[in-house]
């Protein structure tokens, strides 16, 4: 059997959004300015739906934060859509210890939120300058740092330049899929049922398979529960 020995199957974002319009049926030579205008954003409208629907595996990252002895409050890059986990490492004696969310109104039930000690927990403000509260307040008894998991928001969708999409080869079908009903909705409506059916199944498959890939552990912790 002869393959071709190579996986640089890599469209660019014009060559997929081609791809879209022939599936509702309009050919290169019939674009205009205005299906161009519509391209540009239900693309990247699709790429904030993609964000909305779950965690983006491929835009994961580790981020890490010096903390300063009495300052809980440090900035989050405006890209990042969610905290999946946090911890905090300390230099000596060298360890790590995950810490938990907690939400705006637990931080406001604090007794005393100026309090300083290890921190054991973190609200995720999610305003258009995000910011990461920690408590208690970092003290002065190490050297900590703030290490958290996130998923950032998908680069533009530029269809000039050659650019290729921020997204793994297992999504491009879903990609391209996505756009056809989307632009369906506004150059096709005949088709725009069939396409979003087409879209729906394409991006259940990618979705179903980019996951990570180990067991799930549900354990109760009843002994946490408050009396009434």
């Amino acid at each position: 059997m002869t393959t071709s020995g190579t996986t640089a199957f890599a469209p660019s974002i014009a060559d997929l959004a081609l791809n879209a319009w022939s599936r509702i049926q309009i050919k290169p030579a019939a674009l205009t300015q205005d299906h161009c205008l519509q391209l540009r954003l239900e693309g990247n409208l699709l790429q904030a739906e993609w964000a909305n629907d779950g965690i983006l595996l491929w835009k994961e990252t580790l981020q890490q934060q010096a903390l300063t002895q009495g300052t809980g409050t440090y900035s989050i890059p405006s890209s990042v859509v969610m905290i999946t986990e946090a911890y905090i490492s300390v230099d000596s004696p060298a360890l790590n210890r995950f810490i938990t969310p907690f939400s705006r109104t637990d931080y406001a039930s604090l007794s005393y939120p100026t309090q300083q000690g290890f921190p054991t927990s973190y609200w995720f403000d999610r305003i258009l300058s995000p910011t990461i509260t920690l408590w208690p307040i970092p003290d002065g008894n190490a050297t900590y740092t703030l290490n958290f998991w996130s998923y950032s928001q998908i680069q533009d969708a530029t269809f000039a330049g050659g650019n290729q999409p921020d997204v793994p080869y297992l999504a491009l079908d879903a990609f391209a899929a996505g756009l056809a009903y989307r632009l369906a909705r506004h150059f096709a409506p005949s088709l725009e049922a069939i396409r979003k059916a087409d879209y729906l199944d394409a991006w259940g498959k990618f979705s179903k398979q980019y996951t990570e890939n180990v067991p799930l552990y549900v354990s109760p912790a009843l002994d946490n529960y408050f009396r009434p």
